[in-house]
Order: structure tokens, then sequence, then C-alpha cells
């Protein structure tokens, strides 16, 4: 640590809160060797304790557990085991890595729940290899995840920066302005698996956690290619489907629509949701990861442009990646936070941030809908 750091480290205000002090004290009895020893010995605080201890180990070591899933995926070696037991000589085969090598990749993965060993050199997957083999969006976020490391090899450095230009913000500027050499076929193609795929999985929380049977239409603001409006419009048949997006985006998402069966019941209009009118008319709209790309300033006038379209009551479905201070939903503010980084653009909001933006856009209400999987999904329904 240097000089300068120590030095704006121990700087003090002159007064401070209690609960400022009561969490120095706390900090400074909890950073003793002696209660670390005393915490561990009494039944009553043991299991916190190594709870505690359990999860600091996972944040030194964390770096080296994403990398052996994403070695796993990326070799084949979870793939390889999907069909059935494997010994190594077969798996080293598939992995290209070697005996010895594919044998130390077999015992990591084994270690952290992926795979594991029914006898003597038999393989199979375990549990948290089976969800992850057969979960199409998970397999294309952890491949994503080779530029989101390279971006992250010197965090500090991105944080003083964040307007240095990246492979992830390179990445997302490709789906809107693609540039011919711009991107590489390989992260094109992990690119446009990685929208499918995952749009996939918040169309299925959305559609398990708002009823849409009671609409005649849906807007999709910033509706891409309209995956979104392909899983609701197969959802309920007799809901009309409206697309609005960049123009060029948008006569894409009307090929696609059409190809699937849906062009007759999907109205396609191109435009920016900053700087032309939302479709009015509708009785329902939705901003499905769309808010979490922008800054405060850009995402309240996103919000402002929509609620000019609709008549009161309308509701807004906000889905998108949604943070906490605490729980669960912490792991997914550290994440974005850093993703959103390295993008250059967007801030990963909670759920009463995004319910604020909403009411100063001039929504009259906001309220959080719970999902079954908040890690992967957020809900936020705002009524005009």
């Amino acid at each position: 640590m240097s000089d300068a750091v120590g030095a704006r480290m121990h700087e003090q205000p002159a007064a401070r809160p209690f609960t400022v002090r009561l969490r120095g004290w706390r900090n400074a009895l909890i950073a003793t060797q002696a209660f670390q020893r005393w915490s561990m010995r009494l039944p009553f605080v043991r299991a916190t304790a190594k709870r505690k201890a359990d999860a600091l180990y996972a944040l030194t070591a964390g770096f080296v557990y994403s990398q052996v899933f994403a070695t796993a995926i990326e070799t084949g070696l979870l793939q390889g085991l999907s069909s059935g037991a494997r010994g190594t000589d077969a798996m080293a085969r598939i992995t290209g890595l070697g005996a010895d090598g594919t044998a130390r990749l077999l015992s990591a993965a084994e270690s952290l729940g992926l795979v594991t060993q029914v006898e003597a050199g038999l393989w199979m997957l375990d549990d948290l290899g089976v969800v992850a083999v057969n979960d199409a969006g998970i397999l294309a976020m952890v491949r994503h995840h080779r530029l989101l490391y390279a971006d992250l090899a010197d965090t500090a450095s991105l944080l003083r920066q964040r307007s240095r230009q990246t492979n992830i913000a390179k990445l997302w500027a490709y789906s809107a302005n693609p540039e011919p050499g711009a991107v590489s076929p390989d992260d094109a193609r992990t690119y446009s698996d990685l929208m499918r795929v995952s749009q996939d999985a918040v169309a299925r929380e959305v559609l398990a956690s708002y009823d849409f049977s009671a609409h005649r239409e849906l807007v999709d603001v910033g509706g891409g290619h309209g995956r979104f409006l392909w899983h609701v419009g197969n959802a309920h048949p007799s809901l009309a489907l409206h697309l609005f997006d960049l123009p060029p985006v948008a006569e894409q998402g009307a090929a696609i629509l059409a190809a699937e069966g849906l062009g007759a019941r999907t109205r396609i209009s191109g435009g920016s949701f900053f700087d032309d009118p939302v479709p009015a008319g509708a009785d329902c709209y939705s901003l499905v990861r769309v808010l979490y790309d922008h800054d405060d300033a850009a995402a309240l006038k996103i919000l402002t442009h929509v609620r000019a379209a609709m008549t009161p009551g309308t509701p807004l479905i906000i889905a998108e990646p949604m943070g906490a201070a605490r729980g669960p939903q912490a792991r997914v503010n550290a994440y974005f936070t850093l993703y959103l980084t390295a993008m250059a653009s967007g801030r990963c909001r909670s759920a009463s941030e995004l319910a604020d933006l909403a009411r100063r856009a001039g929504f009259a209400a906001a309220r959080e809908v719970r999902t079954a999987q908040p890690l992967y999904t957020g809900l936020v329904v705002a009524r005009a």
C-alpha cells in the first residue's frame, strides 16, 4: 500500500454519527485474532463465523473458480459428459488437454460440484454441471466472459478511465452499428447467441410474474429483434404486438417475427426512444433490459418519452437486472457495476431506484413485482 493511499485511509472526520462509531468499534473487535478464535469456539456464533470465513475464502479464490468453470465449458468437458459416464482417457480426447491436464481439470471441476467420479477413472456430471450444460444462457454467458476477463485485468485502471475502449464496449457497440471487420466472427456469433438465449431467460421470468391476458396491445420499446415479443406473443395468441426500435434494428426484427409466423399481428415502428415519439394508443408497454444500459439522465429521458405515449393507468413493464445493497441481490449489483463500467455506459439500479426514476418521469405509481429468479431478472411495473 502506498503512503498516499494509507494516509487517505486514516483520514477521520471531526465528528462521526453513533452508527459510524459503533461500526468502527465492531470492525476493530472483529479484526483481532483473539475475537476470531473465540467466535469459532462459541457454539452460538460458530456457524456465523464459519459462514463469514467461507465467504471470504470464496472472494479470495473466486477468480480461479470462474476459470475452472469457463475452461470446463470451453474445452467441452461438461458437454462431453452430458450423454453419460466417460473415462478420463475419453475425456482427454474431447478436451485436447492431454491426460494430465484433463485429470487436473476434472479434479478441480469435481471440487466445485460440476462433475463427480462415480468410480475410479469414471466421470459423470454432478448437479451444477447438469444444470449448466442444459442452460444455453449460462453456456453463452460463460463464453462471453472471456472478453470481460480481459477488461478486468486491471480493474483500478478501468475505474479511473471509464471512457477507455474495452472489449465489452466494442462488442455492444457492434449490436447497434456493425462495421465490417470491427468484430471477429467468433465474437459476433457470441454476441448473437448471448442476446438470443439471455432474452429467453428474461422473457420466461416476466411471463411467470406478470399476466398479459388482460391487454390488447403490447409495445416493446427498444425491442431489438423482437425476441421478447415472440415469447409474449406465443404465450398470448390474442395479443397484438408492436416493436419500436431504431429503423435498421426494427427492420431486422420485422423479418424475424414474420419468419416465425407473427408478422400478421405485429406492427413495426422505427425510431429513437431519445428523439422520436413512442407509438401511442397501446394498453401495455415494456422496456426489457434497456434502462440499465444508460446513465440516470438518459434513463429518465427514455422513461419520459414512453410516459408521453401512455394514457393514465396504462402499465409499463420494466424488466432488467436489479441490484440491492444486501442479500443475494447484492451479487447482481457487484457483477453489473463492473460489467457496465467496462461497457462505458449504464448503471445497475435497485427496484426502488427504478420506481423513483419512473415517478420523476411522470408515472403515477411504480411497484416491484417479485420474480422466481431475481438474480436473472427483476421486474418493476409503473403505471401512467
